[in-house]
């Protein structure tokens, strides 16, 4: 047996040898947004970036106390309904303002950028169980996050700058996806034995694309910027659609093998997942059309 001791819980042999690491990359992240955040006030970097940067950061963390609650729960419906209000929510959002933001930069290519990030995350997400037996202090969900953020950041540093303020809008968008994420990214790494420090990295990846963006004062093409967001958009959604609970033996999202009335307890669970992924949708949706 190598360092993971299954694909399906993650649990590893040699904890003691990933836990500092995932320790290292967690607490870079909030260290680096920090120097950041102080650079950026030194160089007259408009105040709305920060609050952006660490807005982001706070909204994922709020869905991870949840996320590390649940993740010990016995109840099966548990994993359904978090999992289901957390990806109905995801996907909701991406499409009313991901995809969006995407197009307006460039509608070409925003639109490739979309179809990249979505199977980009998908095949990252393929060939990540390649290495499930490697001693990496990582993990997919967090990967994929934190190249969703990245891309975001990019263009965030290089456009938010100059809106004459931040609205109502902007919050919604950021805390409807944002903290879905961090609720589910937690889940699924606690689930796992992983350390849910490493969490803090994509929380504070969009600050740290977007401050330097800002502080440089890097104006991208409407093709790159649509390009990045789309790829952006892509990998986020593809995150949602992944975390969508699919009741079926051996899943997480949706533990139907839990009892021995396999197929009742399938049924049940099943019509339980449609219902919160649905619910999660419509609650982004309602919040979306009080705003607008």
């Amino acid at each position: 047996m190598t360092a993971f001791e299954s694909d399906t819980d993650g649990a590893t042999s040699g904890r003691g040898s990933i836990a500092p690491r995932e320790w290292a990359i967690g607490v870079g992240g909030v260290v680096a947004l920090a120097g950041l955040s102080a650079l950026a006030l030194a160089a007259g970097v408009t105040w709305k970036l920060l609050a952006i940067s660490w807005t982001a950061f706070g909204a994922m963390a709020v869905g991870a106390p949840l996320g590390a609650r649940t993740v010990a729960a016995d109840h099966p419906l548990e994993p359904v309904w978090g999992y289901g209000l957390a990806s109905g929510a995801m996907v909701t959002s991406t499409a009313l303002f991901l995809i969006p933001q995407a197009l307006a930069q460039h509608t070409r290519f925003g639109g490739l950028g979309i179809a990249v990030g979505f199977l980009a995350g998908y095949a990252g997400h393929s060939l990540g169980h390649r290495f499930a037996h490697l001693d990496l202090p990582v993990e997919h969900t967090a990967v994929e996050l934190t190249v969703h953020a990245l891309a975001a950041g990019a263009i965030i540093g290089a456009i938010y700058g100059a809106m004459p303020s931040l609205t109502s809008l902007l919050g919604i968008a950021l805390v409807s996806h944002k903290a879905p994420a961090g609720y589910a990214a937690v889940r699924r790494l606690a689930a796992r034995d992983r350390s849910l420090v490493t969490l803090a990295l994509p929380a504070a990846a969009v600050g740290l694309v977007a401050l330097p963006v800002a502080a440089i004062g890097l104006t991208p093409s409407s093709v790159l910027r649509g390009l990045l967001f789309g790829v952006g958009a892509g990998v986020f959604l593809h995150v949602a659609v992944d975390l969508l609970p699919e009741c079926t033996a051996g899943s997480e999202t949706c533990p139907a093998d839990a009892a021995s009335d396999g197929h009742r307890l399938r049924d049940r669970l099943r019509t339980h997942a449609a219902i919160s992924s649905v619910t999660g949708g419509v609650a982004v949706a309602l919040a979306w059309l009080l705003i607008t």
